[in-house]
């Protein structure tokens, strides 16, 4: 009886509907909802947030795409899609934040699940990732990165995954798409 108290407090914090902020990611090829983990993630999940409430997504944009087919040199491959402010300069740009990682959330890299990009632990910021598929080896314990650490999921796609699979099939050279795909707006629908 314990256990399924357990399982049913995890399943709330995760997905238990309204209470989870909803935030809509307007792009040229369709939109993207995802529901923001507050609770399980809420370092991570309150700097997103503040990106989003603050206006400081202007001019992001998807720019990198990871496809089974596009990574000769990786042992471990994962499928994704990435966005934010890109690699350049930007006064929309907050300091970054805490890792929070996978064995602290429980919030786990499956398919749908949106996550900072990184490098080092503390060093995530303005962009993020969409998982296509799950992938486990973005957990903590996994071995994408080489220190283990993961990555800091912090939520999830409710609507809009075949959004998600058309940018990650546009052309790319290499994992960068050719042309990016523009954010028109990113706002909170609840």
């Amino acid at each position: 009886m314990l256990r399924l108290g357990v399982l049913s407090l995890a399943f709330c914090l995760l997905g238990c509907g309204s209470q989870n902020p909803r935030v809509m990611i307007e792009t040229e090829y369709g939109d993207i909802q995802v529901e923001v983990f507050e609770q399980a993630a809420p370092v991570t999940a309150a700097n997103f947030l503040r990106y989003v409430d603050e206006g400081r997504f202007a001019g992001a944009f998807f720019y990198r795409v990871v496809t089974m087919g596009n990574q000769p040199d990786d042992s471990i491959k994962i499928e994704v899609i990435q966005g934010g402010l890109g690699f350049q300069e930007s006064e929309n740009r907050l300091a970054p934040v805490a890792h929070e990682t996978t064995d602290e959330s429980g919030v786990l890299h499956t398919d749908g699940t949106i996550s900072m990009a990184r490098n080092a632990p503390g060093t995530a910021s303005s962009e993020f990732f969409i998982c296509v598929g799950d992938q486990p080896e973005l957990d903590f314990g996994g071995h994408r990165n080489p220190d283990g650490q993961g990555f800091a999921a912090f939520g999830r796609v409710v609507d809009g995954m075949e959004v998600v699979r058309a940018i990650q099939g546009l052309p790319a050279d290499g994992q960068m798409l050719q042309d990016v795909v523009r954010i028109v707006n990113v706002q909170r629908v609840n």
